[in-house]
């Protein structure tokens, strides 16, 4: 493994008591010009649109195919429910297929009767470690099904013999992910052209409210010195404000219907805020790309030869001086105890033990494995030298103390 060792200043780490950000977080050093390597990019394609998330991107790829009504979409048993529910919501059928251990389809785990009932396929590159879809794109081609390209993990980078979302016939981005935004991604294009998407414009409170958004969490980290102070004072005046109006949470739903609500869909046909537009426009990518592999090199250090625990990916078979990583896959033996102690202690990690309802297990497949196994553990931007040392000690810590024993 090929990894950059170019430091880069970095001052803005969280303090060692309180949680470490999900997200990356607006601040001076957003605005800092860092020399990266050329790295391709799903804004570099030929045909690109920006919309409110990477769910509705997938929402709008879907449109653009101009599907049948209820025909079927292969989607893959790995998955957040926020790629499943753009296809319900599209009046479309989910089918699903299983993964391989290095993350691609298993095309095995689809037979010759359901491939000839499906329109459209989607598949993700896992983690941001993209991989070739040479083979995929090979299968839909044989077959007439539409390759739609799942790079929310994977804004930047190279997928084998093509950029990153040069593959399908419409790629997804998830743009929140990689730059400090409240909302954000893409549909992008290497050869369709992207039919108008008709999106509504979102009322005034909500442009305003979006960049009330972006200062507050970067008020809370303290991402501003100079003016953090001011901030906090607007920031209060606001919580105030909006706790005289507060009202009562309604039932908890259960099922595939809390699962839609937790996808929140409601903007997938509006417009990007004004907040996405300028801050994509405005900010420099070198850091993102840096730092981002820096934290993944910190994390293959630490849980390099572990008891317990082991990185998803041999870490000897790729080079990473071509991505630009989301998380580190992490697989854990004793993964529910070492997930919920991590959430406790507020560090960033979280995994994909939410499947959508009536999931299938597929003779081959990895996927329900790495739904209870995978930890992901964030490395964006925005999570110091300490943060990253910070939460990789943790999870040391607890893979090497033993669960309390019950009399």
């Amino acid at each position: 493994m090929t990894i950059r060792s170019t430091t880069l200043d970095f001052d803005e780490g969280t303090a060692s008591n309180m949680p470490l950000p999900r997200h990356p977080v607006l601040g001076w050093s957003s605005f800092k010009v860092v020399d990266a390597p050329d790295i391709s990019s799903l804004e570099n394609l030929t045909h690109t649109a920006i919309t409110t998330s990477g769910r509705a991107a997938i929402y709008q790829a879907l449109l653009q195919l101009q599907l049948p009504p209820t025909c079927n979409v292969l989607v893959p048993s790995y998955h957040c429910p926020t790629m499943i529910a753009p296809v319900l919501l599209a009046n479309l059928n989910p089918v699903y297929f299983g993964l391989r251990p290095d993350g691609l389809p298993n095309l095995d785990t689809i037979d010759a009767a359901t491939a000839s009932t499906c329109k459209a396929m989607l598949v993700s590159h896992y983690f941001g470690l993209a991989r070739s879809l040479a083979e995929v794109r090979q299968w839909c081609d044989d077959r007439g099904i539409a390759l739609i390209e799942d790079c929310a993990h994977c804004y930047f980078g190279q997928a084998g013999e093509r950029p990153v979302g040069a593959w399908g016939d419409y790629s997804t981005a998830s743009l929140s992910k990689f730059l400090p935004m409240p909302e954000g991604g893409m549909l992008a294009s290497a050869s369709r052209p992207i039919l108008d998407l008709q999106l509504a414009s979102p009322s005034i409170k909500a442009q305003f409210k979006g960049w009330v958004d972006v200062l507050e969490v970067a008020t809370k980290y303290k991402r501003f010195p100079g003016i953090n102070g001011a901030l906090n004072l607007f920031m209060w005046l606001k919580r105030a404000s909006l706790q005289l109006g507060k009202r009562p949470p309604g039932p908890a739903e259960s099922g595939a219907v809390a699962m839609m609500q937790d996808c929140d869909m409601a903007r997938r046909a509006q417009s990007p805020l004004w907040t996405t537009v300028t801050l994509k426009a405005m900010l420099p990518r070198g850091r993102v790309i840096i730092r981002r592999q820096q934290n993944f090199a910190s994390y293959a250090r630490h849980f390099n030869d572990i008891q317990g625990a082991k990185p998803l990916f041999p870490l000897n078979t790729a080079s990473f001086d071509q991505i630009a990583p989301y998380v580190f896959p992490l697989w854990v033996d004793d993964a529910d105890r070492v997930y919920h102690s991590l959430k406790a202690l507020g560090l960033p990690v979280f995994r994909w033990d939410r499947l959508w309802p009536g999931t299938p297990r597929l003779d081959g497949d990895v996927g329900p494995l790495w739904s209870q196994h995978v930890l992901q553990l964030l490395c964006h931007q925005d999570l110091s030298d300490a943060d990253i040392e910070r939460t990789a000690r943790s999870v040391l810590g607890l893979l090497s103390s033993q669960p309390a024993q019950t009399a």
